[in-house]
């Protein structure tokens, strides 16, 4: 009779998955020329308050959509809003927008849309979620955000705006907020391995070095193994130049061989050469051990630069069967640029390949894009860290290995200031010029 009744009890709660509490668009205005019933126009202060209409000229679908215009005003910010209620605290909501622009400059900073969240007072509770995720279609682009109604929740307010663009339209359709099922954990198991092979003569001796350390020492089950840079030249007591090779060559066929044995993706550091250009490389190595992609240092030390080594010019991320990854290497972490270019590239966790370098400018790496960071080093921790900077797994001695298993779907929550992936997403100014290192 309890099972019963406690079936009895489920079935609504999970019936409520996917249902849709807005789905709009074709919109036109009031007949006193104000916007589409349910939706208002909101501003700061009247002095920074954009042009809002309903323009029956541009949209998606079918005609009308919510335009919003800077009208000549550098202050200008706000938009569309529409409360929404019927929310229940703890559950999971999709907010899907579309959006088109013109003479809008910087749009990750200027089109903003978000999810603010109201109790049965109609007071703020809990914190705004910033929608970041985007998709061009066409000349549209699709916004979606996926988030839980706080704690005392009664009601989502659905905010469509354009910030600080005087010379910008943006023009909102299709919108849409549903409930939806929580997300499940993504766990992804990570294997950093530290090992500093001595005396080996040759890369393929030092590569050897690091497979029997993997056969020894790492998990049967994995998701990633790392390695640390240059592994084809540690030991070797060669230079460079002596031991680049092609990519695919010996060395990824030899990792290859491991990954596809173990049914596991590799990253280690190599130097590759392209006819007569070499580079510091780290490979990714699927599980089929293929080479599935590559990523060339940006920032090189003087030292590799009087080596004969030429910097890489680009900051790749990768997609594999556990989440999107971005790759570092070594000298990258002294510099802002490189982590920040693959998170908002879609990166979830940043593998760093390392020889050595300063602790704290990794930790602040990993807490500032909100990203997981592993790292292989010889004088620089063999660890994985999370994105609050602390590590989950170190291994502190030759010949181990650092393993954990990381939740790529964990929410980058902090009180004070809401979702920080999302907001760090948004909040960045890419509009603000860097002028060069010496000129004033």
């Amino acid at each position: 009779m309890n099972v019963i009744r406690l079936s009895f009890i489920l079935l609504p709660v999970a019936a409520l998955a996917g249902q849709m509490l807005v789905n709009e668009s074709a919109f036109t205005a009031n007949a006193d020329g104000s916007g589409p019933a349910g939706w208002t126009i909101w501003s700061a202060r009247a002095e920074t308050a954009p042009r809002c209409y309903v323009d029956p000229l541009h949209w998606r679908g079918k005609p009308g959509s919510l335009a919003v215009n800077g009208a000549g005003n550098t202050a200008a910010h706000g938009g569309w809003r529409r409360e929404v209620p019927g929310v229940d605290p703890g559950a999971w909501y999709r907010f899907t927008a579309y959006y088109r622009t013109d003479g809008v400059e910087h749009e990750s900073l200027q089109v903003l849309a978000r999810v603010d969240w109201n109790d049965a007072k109609g007071k703020r509770t809990g914190k705004p979620d910033y929608v970041y995720r985007a998709h061009r279609e066409g000349e549209w682009t699709k916004l979606t955000a996926e988030a839980p109604a706080p704690p005392k929740a009664s009601a989502a307010v659905l905010e469509l705006f354009l910030s600080n663009s005087p010379q910008g339209t943006v023009w909102w359709d299709d919108i849409s907020f549903e409930r939806i099922d929580a997300p499940v954990a993504r766990p992804v198991i990570v294997a950093s391995v530290n090992l500093r092979p001595q005396s080996t003569k040759s890369a393929a001796a030092s590569v050897k070095r690091f497979i029997e350390t993997i056969e020894k020492s790492a998990p049967a089950k994995t998701d990633v193994i790392l390695l640390p840079e240059g592994i084809t030249v540690i030991g070797t007591g060669k230079q460079y130049v002596d031991v680049a090779e092609t990519i695919p060559g010996p060395t990824t066929m030899a990792l290859g061989e491991v990954a596809r044995k173990r049914n596991t993706y590799i990253v280690a550091g190599i130097y590759e050469r392209e006819a007569h250009v070499v580079y510091n490389t780290s490979v990714l190595i699927d599980r089929n051990g293929n080479v599935t992609g590559k990523y060339r240092k940006v920032y090189l030390p003087s030292g590799e630069v009087e080596g004969g080594l030429t910097p890489g010019n680009s900051y790749p991320v990768f997609e594999t069967d556990f989440g999107t990854v971005g790759m570092m290497i070594c000298y990258d972490v002294f510099f802002p640029d490189p982590a920040r270019a693959l998170v908002n590239r879609g990166a979830e966790i940043v593998l760093m390949p390392i020889w050595g370098g300063d602790l704290t400018l990794g930790k602040a790496r990993a807490i500032e894009n909100r990203v997981f960071l592993a790292t292989s080093g010889y004088d620089y921790p063999t660890q994985v860290m999370d994105p609050d900077g602390e590590v989950l797994a170190l291994a502190a001695k030759d010949g181990e290995v650092a393993v954990t298993t990381i939740d790529l779907n964990k929410r980058q929550w902090q009180a004070l200031l809401g979702d920080m992936r999302a907001r760090r997403a948004k909040e960045y100014r890419v509009d603000v010029p860097v002028p060069a290192p010496g000129l004033k």
